[in-house]
């Protein structure tokens, strides 16, 4: 009894971070069983899961398995699946969104040296959020990459083009630079 719990956990677990169908001879092969006893085992399962009412349920497809969702529930999918994802903006990445939005076209060495600290983990973030994209290749040495906003940034900021982005006078610039120093000076002294 023990034996077959351990081998269904394994089978469940290997369909559901598969997320695809998996042949049965490459489940038996993991397990180190035999396929008739792959099939079963996920036919045991497959009556369990309807007896439990389950909202999973395992599909047998030409020889294969897969773990999915019963039909009957899709609508909870949809109604999730349709509400927008919500991404969270740090400081390091609306720090890092404002260079490149002012500075765009832009490389990453480019934001590193207004930033003072690395910025790929910030980039590729934003990248990821659709927020920022690559624009092509600088044509300097090592070619680098060049990045600026997307059509999503815009309508994330509710502008209608990076020109309707606030100005920043020279006061408020000297008074950002001044800024950034005097935290650099403390991270110096730390």
């Amino acid at each position: 009894m023990i034996e077959m719990q351990k081998y269904e956990a394994a089978i469940e677990a290997i369909l559901f971070a598969m997320g695809e169908a998996v042949e049965a001879g490459r489940i038996a092969a993991a397990l180190e069983i035999t396929t008739e006893d792959v099939y079963r085992l996920v036919r045991s399962m497959m009556d369990k899961y309807e007896a439990e009412g389950r909202g999973i349920r395992i599909m047998e497809l030409d020889g294969s398995f897969q773990l999915c969702t019963k039909p009957e529930l899709y609508d909870y999918l949809i109604r999730i699946a349709k509400q927008p994802r919500r991404h969270v903006l740090t400081d390091v990445l609306l720090e890092t969104l404002s260079i490149i939005a002012y500075k765009q076209p832009v490389t990453k060495l480019e934001i590193e040296k207004i930033r003072g600290v690395s910025c790929d983990h910030a980039v590729n973030k934003l990248v990821e959020y659709g927020l920022v994209c690559e624009l092509g290749r600088l044509d300097a040495p090592g070619r680098p990459l060049l990045f600026g906003t997307t059509e999503e940034f815009l309508r994330t900021f509710g502008v209608h083009s990076v020109d309707e982005l606030p100005v920043l006078n020279q006061e408020q610039l000297e008074e950002f630079k001044q800024q950034a120093e005097e935290e650099m000076q403390l991270k110096l002294d730390v």
